[in-house]
């Protein structure tokens, strides 16, 4: 009897460190880690701290936070051409060009690159 009690107990003491009960990240927590990410490439890394930072690391802003790759695979799933366009005409709340003057097709599509994976713990 005492065996079982113990196999259950230790049952339940694995259950509770499975991943499903692990915490969710909040918008505020993404938020926060999508303002210390910036990419490798310096030229990436300006574009992203001038032009898309300003939303895309603000909980709240409607934007998909940088490194919430859940957030991002709708856009993704519609097809880089859709998401391209979205980004150069401007899309609901997002200026045209992501207020970017000088980016390049190339540029956005490292940036949503950069955006859209969930960063390495």
């Amino acid at each position: 009897m005492m065996r079982r009690y113990i196999s259950l107990m230790l049952l339940c003491a694995l259950a509770a460190c499975s991943p499903e009960g692990a915490p969710k990240d909040t918008p505020e927590k993404i938020a926060a880690r999508a303002a210390e990410l910036a990419p490798a490439d310096p030229h990436l890394a300006d574009i992203y701290s001038h032009s898309c930072k300003a939303c895309h690391a603000v909980a709240g802003s409607a934007a998909p936070l940088t490194g919430d790759a859940s957030a991002w695979a709708p856009r993704l799933a519609k097809g880089q051409a859709a998401l391209l366009g979205s980004i150069i005409s401007g899309y609901q709340g997002m200026p045209a060009g992501g207020q970017c003057a000088y980016c390049t097709a190339d540029d956005y599509r490292a940036l949503i690159r950069f955006m859209s994976q969930k960063p390495a713990s």
